[in-house]
């Protein structure tokens, strides 16, 4: 499944699991929970940094977290084969959904952008199912539309009949990101999840490097409690540790159970930009939302 971000962990990855486990169910609900204050705190890192600095100082640390990681473990390089898929994934997952998202979010509320967003599992499974040449039921594609309708009229209703720049950055955002999404889960088939997440933070390290030092070169920085805390929660919470979590419990107890507790994120976002941000919500988010997951529980359904 996924790694926003990435801000929403992907669903597509084949795990095998053993249903019933209470405790993977806890760390599947943890991995969920960390996603979903991705945004919230993007919106908190950019009180204090600049939109480039903080995608590529995240980038960097959870980078660091990542190769201690495998260091520590002694994991061994993943063969060449690979690297192109960890380079889609480094394209799609590292930098380019961050980036967008970020950018968006410098204009856009972080309940505007947690509905757009939401559309992110309909928008994998439509690429997983053109990579891996399957066809999905009419069923799927019924409810994929209809997502896909109702966070299109959420977006143009709320941007006053026209599409924003901060509504192209997020629907750029849930095409690349799903391309990213779904090579990693390609990956994930003959490597842990966390693995793959790892090593294209470790290999993009030689971009991310130089990209945070020229960032921070021009992009003013003013730390403080809440730019901080924003900063190292994406990195260390929603880029890696998250993502741990998540893979463990999706292992533990199966791809179905582990994504209905998924189905919660983006309303999660909505409640934390209320509770950490003072957002106020219009009725049609939380009505969007809903409907949003509503399609994805029937695409899941139809994808057996």
């Amino acid at each position: 499944m996924r790694t926003q971000s990435s801000a929403i962990a992907p669903i597509g990855i084949a795990v095998s699991g053993r249903p019933g486990n209470s405790i993977g169910t806890l760390q599947a609900a943890l991995g969920v929970a960390a996603f979903s204050l991705t945004f919230p705190a993007t919106a908190w890192g950019l009180e204090g940094f600049g939109p480039w600095s903080l995608v590529a100082v995240r980038s960097v640390l959870a980078a660091l977290i990542a190769g201690g990681c495998l260091l520590a473990l002694r994991v061994p390089l993943p063969a060449r084969r690979h690297w192109t898929g960890l380079a889609v994934v480094v394209a799609g997952v590292v930098f380019g959904f961050p980036l967008l998202t970020t950018l968006a979010l410098q204009t856009s509320t972080t309940a505007h952008a947690a509905v757009v967003v939401g559309l992110l599992p309909l928008t994998t499974a439509l690429f997983s199912a053109l990579r891996v040449g399957t066809r999905p039921s009419r069923t799927f594609w019924t409810a994929a539309l209809a997502g896909a309708a109702a966070v299109v009229a959420f977006t143009v209703q709320q941007s006053g009949g026209a599409l924003t720049t901060a509504d192209l950055y997020l629907f750029g955002a849930l095409l690349i990101c799903a391309a990213g999404y779904t090579e990693g889960g390609r990956l994930a088939r003959v490597m842990p999840g966390w693995q793959v997440v790892g090593w294209a933070l470790v290999l993009c390290l030689p971009l991310s490097v130089p990209a945070a030092v020229l960032a921070l070169s021009y992009e003013p920085v003013q730390l403080t409690w809440h730019s901080v805390t924003g900063l190292l929660w994406v990195a260390a919470g929603s880029q890696f540790l998250g993502l741990v979590v998540w893979y463990r419990g999706m292992a533990a107890i199966g791809i179905p159970k582990a994504s209905q507790l998924q189905l919660a994120q983006p309303l999660l976002t909505l409640v934390w930009s209320v509770l950490l941000l003072g957002e106020h919500l219009t009725v049609a988010a939380p009505l969007t939302a809903a409907a949003v997951l509503v399609c994805i529980a029937v695409t899941q359904r139809a994808r057996g």
